[in-house]
Formats: C-alpha cells, structure tokens, sequence
C-alpha cells in the first residue's frame, strides 16, 4: 500500500514578504527624516556652522591686574630646607584699581602670614594649589574689603 503525503507538507504556502518591505521601506523613510531634522537643527538647536562668529563674542569686563610681588618662603627643617616661591596677580575691576594697589601691603602680609602656616604635606598633596588659592583668595578679599577684587591668579608656583 502506497503511503500518500497529504499536500500541507510536501509544499507549505509560502510567506509574504510584503511586512518585510514595509518594515524596510519605513525605516529609510524614518531614518532619512531623523537625519535631516539633526541636520536643520530642528531636533537639536542651530547648527554650528550657521552660527557667526561675531554673535558668540561679549564686550570684556571693566578690569585690571595688579601685580604682587614674588613671595618666597622657607618652608622650614622638615622640608629639607625647602623654599616655595609663588606669583600672583589680582583681577580688579577698574575703578577699585588705585585703592587695592594702595592695599598690596597688606595684601603681601596675609599671603606671607598664611603660606608660612602651611605644612610641606600639604603642599605636596595634588590637590593641594585649588585649595591653596581659593583660602588665599579669602584672605585678599577680607583684606582688600569685599567686592574689591574679582579672583587671585597664581602665576607661579614652585616648591624647590
């Protein structure tokens, strides 16, 4: 007795591929419309290169710079006989100009008195000259008057 094979197996329908070519063709669509929103800078602002240079630049503040003289201090036997020698500059605005340069004395002292107290671990730690000039920079504005100068600049910072 022969054996017949139902049609269902021998040759199953075949699938559409329309989904497939759908699915296809609105990805391009989706991917080519996301492209050209990032591009005209609708999605994600202006596009650098419409922006002109002139529109970024700002007038420059009203300051100054003083200049304090070069401090070295001996950082004493326990440092090997170390010397730290530091510049700095004060930023200013310029109508306090001629008080805080009449000031730089004192200005000189507090620093000198401060970095005196500092220990050579300190100095050596890597994190040492953030803390360093924002404690310094506390101590100028309490002794120049608050407001008076803007932020302290070190220009140099070398411990031999």
């Amino acid at each position: 007795m022969a054996t017949t094979v139902p049609p269902d197996e021998t040759n199953p329908p075949k699938k559409s591929k329309l989904p497939l070519i759908i699915g296809l063709v609105l990805m391009l669509l989706g991917g080519g419309g996301a492209f050209y929103a990032v591009w005209s800078g609708m999605i994600l602002g202006p596009q650098a290169e419409h922006k002109s240079v002139s529109d970024d630049t700002s007038p420059l503040p009203d300051i100054a710079f003083v200049a304090i003289d070069p401090i070295v201090i001996a950082l004493g036997e326990s440092a090997n006989n170390a010397q730290l020698r530091m510049s700095s500059q004060l930023e200013v605005e310029k109508k306090y100009l001629t008080e805080v340069e009449l000031l730089k004395p004192r200005v000189l002292d507090v620093l000198n008195s401060y970095l005196r107290a500092v220990e050579i671990r300190q100095l050596q730690d890597p994190g040492a000259l953030i803390k360093l000039r924002a404690q310094m920079f506390r101590r100028v504005q309490i002794a120049t008057g608050e407001g008076r100068v803007r932020n302290f600049l070190i220009t140099e910072f070398v411990v031999n």
